[in-house]
């Protein structure tokens, strides 16, 4: 019995990590691929689609794939575009959009829309917040940070037009093979 709990458990750590490796890898990809940079803000500034795998793993299979796959995912990002003084800033920021939104979709293993569209709305807090505060050290003022607001806005606004409607439909086939259950 010892024995099929230890396979049980290493079954679940490898789909653990097979499924974190998986959404981080799609946040970098998002980030780095599918972006409009903005002449707006200050030193440019930049619209991705990088939140649409972040927000899908969080709400899919919990906080800690979230957190993991928005903070290493994007701070990648950060690290290997050019955008390397953000990177300590997004690690923080993203890994607690991740994590918030996880922990606010995990409570039960329910479709809730109004769950999803608050976990959203909170992660959205928590860009537009951390990464005011960001700028305002980056650059000294307390004025340039607000010209990157509407393209965060921007961003976590087509994320949840793009999230919202496949969620149900990912998660009715999750639920089918039951990986939501292992993780």
């Amino acid at each position: 019995m010892e024995r099929v709990n230890a396979q049980k458990q290493e079954h679940n750590v490898v789909l653990f990590l097979t499924i974190t490796a998986l959404f981080t890898a799609l946040t970098y990809l998002f980030t780095t691929f599918v972006n409009i940079r903005l002449p707006i803000a200050s030193k440019g500034g930049l619209i991705h689609l990088g939140n649409v795998p972040l927000f899908l793993g969080a709400i899919l299979f919990g906080r800690k794939v979230g957190m993991i796959a928005g903070a290493i995912g994007m701070g990648l990002f950060d690290l290997l575009s050019g955008w390397t003084l953000w990177t300590p800033f997004t690690l923080a920021i993203v890994g607690l959009m991740g994590y918030v939104m996880g922990w606010i979709t995990e409570k039960d293993g329910r479709q809730n829309y109004f769950r999803y569209a608050a976990a959203i709305a909170a992660s959205c807090i928590i860009k537009l917040a951390g990464y005011y505060l960001a700028e305002t050290v980056i650059y000294g003022s307390l004025i340039a940070p607000a010209a990157s607001i509407p393209g965060n806005l921007m961003q976590i606004g087509i994320a949840a037009i793009i999230v919202l409607p496949l969620v149900g439909p990912l998660n009715a086939v999750i639920r089918k093979t039951g990986l939501n259950a292992s993780i």
